[in-house]
């Protein structure tokens, strides 16, 4: 029992009994007596309550089932029912799908899993001396006998982190924790908020934890901060992080020997002494927890966030955040707002796609291609040697209608308003970014990260050590002349494998010049022969999509190989930090990724038909004495119908084969354990073991998320002036991807590890560059791969009452057939063509035969290169000037959030001065109350030391 006995005006005394002992003879009761005498003054400004009353009293019950379990007389579960505490756990313990310990009070934070082997002695050993040292550590663990599992094969070792060992790392990582309600409200009504209200989520959910002002933790100032229960003061996502953070640095060798690689659990796991490592969710995600002290997160996030059926609601980002953690929530908050912007850029490639379609009847040059009398005239040159005939140039009639769709006037204006949007979409992350790194206790993380996050591997690896200037600690280091030859190593081998990356490009290449012959040869006449094919499928055509569906799956074999060679070599070098890991390995995978996906793209943008030459003198892949490849030439309606080809193909083949990777996949690994989860009794299921079979999220499973949104950002930005249509399936493509990954997540993954991250890391350097890199080649994509300069000049400077009628005609050279030489004429010659005409026309703006400057480039040519060259110029000007310009005017910083931290700063100093003016005022008190004084010396000192504080 407890009780409360009044004494003096200026003394308490604090009585705590424990009748238990007194009930069943085991000798004299155990009474456990506070006396706290306080001078009257100091026992006010301390401000105690009953709350230090029920810590004791809860300290008690957690000493008093300890005991009785150690000593094998614990309490029945019938009657533990009774006792303070214990009603909803005991419902719990025989259906074993808790996330407590045998005793119902002690949380477990870790599991470990290992199971018995033939080779077992060794890894007996190692596990003896880990866990030994985990409980020198302070760590209190718990095995669960592997006759409990459901395969009867695997011991789970579950791990509880108490109050004092919480404190202690809480205060080496400096975690942040709060002190004060905040006093600042959440956000300002909306106009027209109502809008809005069917996206929201309840608020329940949105904020699941009231907002605090935080200070980062101190063991010695515990009663600074407010803790009403040291149970649930830290939250359970901190919690793993720190035991994880012991775990990786526990060693497992004997005392006296000093075996440094022996060390952590990543090492233990990668050796088999333990099969998994993980912390439990809190409860089923389809069923909410019985047990009232669990959370239920889980639950919660399948339910308002993993469904598809929400994909039109906001994401709990906060609710994410406290479950997974900050590194986690940042992705998830980045994903949003990315899908959130493509809305904008979507709706307005949607309308220069719709322009292009309504002005489809109005395309002259595509008229007069089509027409009988014009384009069905025009006898074109052969396009390859050998094998391909003299052909018409209305065969090409239906691909000079697609390029249409895609070139026309409103192009233009996308291309400069994707360079605009990009700007705009990074500006306002970084916005967006900052709220949250205020908002989730960010703002000086990534320092303490630096100092204190240092890898394991690091440590051991690196033998010397050095003074840590900051620390003032010795800590390891690698030398700068091992550094700088892994550094060339690691370079030379990147270099190596984008080599090999071109290497493959240039072999898809040589496919399309030796495919294009062999496709000419079938597709002779497309309107005499193969009739029902013939009209849709031209050479050019049926070349772009087997190159670019052969170019697909060589990218998909490739990245394969990137992904271990990239993690090597980045092992090799041994980054410091965790942070510095992923920064190194981000650089060198999206190195290779750009150059995989996107240099096809590169080269049927900015090579193909540039390199072309003439009749009579053709250019060489390779030279005509190495190679009989002729360079390929672009459709007579240009090549931006091939690079939509090739990006519709590699974009929407990427996207399609990654959510089958992400979906699918796991849906079938884990369909049968599932499906046995949910229908077998409950009681056979423990947390742990349900966890155990879901899959492994390692630490760059979001390493690849980001990998994939970043290529596709890359996609719809490099070149989405050949295709406006690609932000619309990206932002088809994302609003899935959020649940696909929430789901993911949430039912296939076990609970990650949470781990802090203040921003994206590398990625958005990552994002500044292509965003600069997009202007450049949107400006050269318009320049030279679009037809759309070539029209302007002819429009404006050749053409008769500023009319397109008779550009095709002016856009042809003329040669004569006569002159072409025997390695270029074609095998067979077609009976139309016979006697039909003694020239050809082909691509160029070049003099006739005839003409004193025969086959060299005519005036036009040169307008239109200086044409091309000044629109280069004025798109990039204009639209850097813009970028710029936007960057300057929207602030990285919100103004209200600069407030907030500067408020947050200025009560920490206020809050910690009046802490410690109170604390000084409570020993003098009690100095006063233990050694009297005379009155006059006892003043004197107070005010001394009251004067040197203040």
């Amino acid at each position: 029992m407890r009780r409360i006995t009044g004494k003096a005006k200026d003394e308490t005394l604090i009585e705590l009994q424990s009748a238990t002992d007194s009930q069943t003879g085991d000798g004299p009761a155990v009474l456990t007596a506070f006396r706290i005498n306080l001078h009257s003054v100091g026992l006010k400004r301390m401000g105690i309550s009953l709350s230090i009353l029920q810590q004791v009293s809860h300290f008690r019950r957690r000493l008093q089932l300890k005991r009785d379990e150690n000593s094998g007389n614990g309490v029945p579960l019938s009657e533990r029912a009774s006792l303070p505490g214990h009603s909803e756990t005991d419902k719990l313990q025989p259906n074993r799908d808790t996330v407590f310990f045998r005793d119902g009070v002690r949380r477990i934070d870790f599991v470990l899993s290992y199971v018995d082997d033939k080779d077992g002695e060794k890894k007996q050993e190692r596990r003896r001396e880990f866990e030994a040292n985990l409980e020198k550590a302070g760590l209190e663990l718990e095995t669960e006998d592997k006759s409990d599992s459901k395969d009867q094969r695997t011991y789970f070792l579950k791990i509880h982190a108490p109050w004092d060992v919480l404190a202690t790392y809480a205060d080496v990582l400096k975690i942040k924790v709060p002190f004060k309600e905040s006093d600042i409200p959440h956000g300002q009504d909306v106009p027209l908020d109502w809008l809005s209200h069917p996206f929201r989520l309840p608020e329940h959910i949105m904020r699941p934890a009231v907002d605090y002002f935080t200070y980062p933790f101190d063991k010695n100032k515990t009663d600074f901060f407010l803790i009403n229960d040291k149970d649930t003061f830290f939250p359970p996502s901190t919690r793993n992080r720190i035991v994880f953070y012991i775990l990786a640095r526990c060693s497992y060798y004997k005392e006296g020997r000093k075996d440094k690689d022996k060390t952590g659990i990543k090492r233990l796991l990668s050796n088999g002494t333990y099969t998994a490592a993980f912390p439990l969710h809190d409860c089923r995600y389809w069923k909410r927890a019985r047990n009232a002290e669990c959370e239920s997160e889980r639950y919660n996030l399948y339910k308002h966030w993993a469904r598809f059926l929400c994909f039109y609601k906001e994401q709990p980002l906060n609710l994410i955040r406290k479950y997974y953690g900050e590194k986690i929530g940042i992705y998830f908050a980045w994903l949003g707002f990315y899908t959130e912007m493509l809305f904008f850029a979507a709706v307005m490639g949607l309308i220069c796609f719709t322009y292009g379609v309504l002005s489809y009847d109005d395309n002259i040059s595509s008229q007069e291609i089509c027409n009988p009398k014009i384009g069905g005239s025009i006898v074109m040159c052969p396009l390859c040697d050998k094998k391909c005939p003299f052909w018409k140039l209305n065969s090409t009639c239906l691909s000079s209608w697609q390029s249409h769709l895609f070139d026309n006037e409103g192009t233009v204006f996308f291309a400069i308003f994707m360079g605009i949007w990009v700007t705009l979409f990074l500006e306002f992350w970084k916005r967006r970014q900052a709220r949250l790194e205020y908002e989730w206790d960010l703002v000086d993380f990534e320092e303490e990260q630096q100092q204190l996050q240092i890898r394991p591997e690091f440590e051991i690896r690196c033998t010397n050590k050095r003074l840590n200037k900051i620390t003032q600690e010795m800590e390891p280091y690698l030398p700068i002349t091992s550094k700088c030859a892994r550094f060339c190593f690691s370079a030379t081998t990147v270099l190596f494998w984008i080599c090999l990356i071109v290497a493959c490009i240039i072999g898809v290449i040589a496919y399309r010049l030796a495919v294009y012959a062999a496709f000419a040869s079938i597709i002779k006449d497309p309107m005499r022969k193969i009739q029902l094919v013939g009209r849709f499928i031209t050479p050019q055509l049926a070349t772009s999509v087997t190159a670019s569906c052969i170019n697909f799956v060589i990218i998909m074999i490739l990245n394969f190989f990137y992904e271990r060679v990239a993690i090597w070599i980045t092992d090799m070098e041994i980054p410091k930090t965790h942070l510095e890991y992923e920064n190194k390995l981000t650089m060198k995978m999206f190195l290779f990724q750009f150059v995989n996906y996107y240099s096809s793209c590169f080269y049927v943008a900015f090579f193909k038909g540039k390199f072309v030459g003439y009749p009579g003198d053709y250019s060489y892949m390779f030279g005509k004495k190495k190679s009989k490849l002729r360079n390929e030439e672009c459709d007579p309606g240009g090549c931006l119908i091939e690079l939509t080809t090739q990006l519709v193909i590699v974009m929407a083949g990427k996207q399609l084969w990654g959510n089958i990777q992400e979906a699918l996949l796991p849906l079938m690994r884990n369909w049968w354990s599932s499906r046995r989860g949910r229908h077998n009794p409950e009681n056979h299921n423990s947390r742990w073991e349900q966890d155990h079979v879901l899959l492994n999220f390692s630490q760059l499973g979001l390493f690849y998320e980001y990998l994939e949104m970043v290529v596709q950002f890359g996609f719809i930005t490099l070149f989405v002036a050949s295709f406006p249509l690609a932000p619309l399936l990206a932002l088809f493509n994302n609003i899935l991807e959020i649940r696909v990954d929430a789901w993911k997540f949430t039912t296939q993954f076990r609970r990650p590890v949470a781990s802090k991250a203040r921003n994206i890391g590398a990625w958005q350097e990552i994002l500044n560059a292509v965003a600069i890199l997009s202007v450049v080649t949107n400006a050269f994509i318009m320049a030279f791969t679009s037809d759309m300069i070539p029209r302007m000049v002819y429009l404006y400077a050749y053409s008769e009452g500023v009319s397109m009628r008779g550009y095709v005609n002016n856009s042809l050279s003329i040669y004569n057939i006569s002159q072409i030489p025997e390695d270029n004429m074609p095998e067979e010659t077609d009976l139309w063509f016979v006697n039909s005409t003694s020239t050809c026309r082909y691509r160029d703006y070049r003099y006739p035969p005839g003409h004193e400057k025969e086959y060299a480039h005519t005036m036009q040519f040169w307008h239109i290169l200086a044409a091309k060259m000044a629109f280069i110029i004025i798109m990039e000007h204009v639209v850097f000037v813009v970028k710029f310009f936007v960057a300057w005017m929207i602030p990285d910083i919100p103004s209200d959030v600069k407030a907030r931290i500067k408020r947050e700063r200025y009560l920490i100093q206020e809050y910690l001065h009046n802490y410690e003016v109170e604390r000084l005022k409570l020993q003098l008190s009690a100095s006063f109350i233990t050694e009297p004084q005379s009155e006059m010396s006892s003043m004197t000192d107070k005010h001394e030391v009251l004067s040197e504080c203040l």
